[in-house]
């Protein structure tokens, strides 16, 4: 079963709230986000955003640009029901980041789902591409995973954790790391999972 087939047939069989990474409210997403000082104009894509309800409070927000990519179609059919009308202010992709090419690009790149299912070497380069592609010089990135103490495993797939200086490492040098909150996510059927969150600015010059 590749990727794709994978994660369609997560959001065929569970609702969008029987997931253990689900969040009522993504309180500290939205923070790093206000953090960046981003207009409420400006464009961010959620990278595997697909049943996520962040889109839904930066709607409520006042963001104008929200954007949501998603491998699995039926995540994004999830988001879509529950935003009705709204969905419609929001722009869609069905893709895989890995090979992601954006029509246009965008001033800050979310991604609380994605990353740390990137086992593979050459899928996480990919990745990276995908990002430099996608975000303007300038422009703002938070990634979260597993922390270092978190899940081996996710979803029956092996997961790989994160710290400081690991993901600085796959980002490299073009990517300045601004600030790291740390996260205990406590799953729908209450049991914990430790997450960081990372925050990192684009150097346009490749400096750190």
């Amino acid at each position: 079963m590749n990727r794709q087939e994978h994660w369609n047939q997560v959001y065929q069989t569970k609702a969008p709230d029987d997931v253990s990474w689900f969040q009522t409210r993504p309180a500290i997403s939205l923070k790093l986000i206000e953090a960046t000082g981003i207009g409420k104009d400006e464009g961010i894509i959620d990278v595997g955003g697909g049943a996520s309800v962040l889109v839904d409070f930066l709607l409520d927000a006042g963001f104008t640009k929200p954007v949501v990519l998603d491998i699995s179609a039926a995540a994004l059919a999830h988001a879509g029901v529950r935003l009705g009308a709204r969905a419609g202010n929001v722009e869609w992709f069905n893709a895989d980041v890995t090979a992601f090419n954006p029509p246009h690009r965008f001033n800050l790149w979310h991604d609380r789902a994605v990353f740390h299912f990137l086992t593979d070497k050459d899928d996480r380069q990919k990745y990276v591409q995908a990002l430099k592609r996608t975000l303007v010089a300038d422009g703002h990135v938070i990634i979260a995973t597993f922390a270092m103490d978190g899940p081996v495993k996710c979803s029956g797939l092996e997961v790989a954790r994160y710290d400081a200086p690991s993901i600085c490492a796959e980002l490299g040098p073009e990517f300045r790391l601004v600030e790291q909150v740390d996260e205990t996510h406590t799953t729908p059927w209450d049991t914990t999972q430790r997450f960081s969150y990372f925050r990192f600015a684009r150097n346009a010059a490749g400096q750190p």
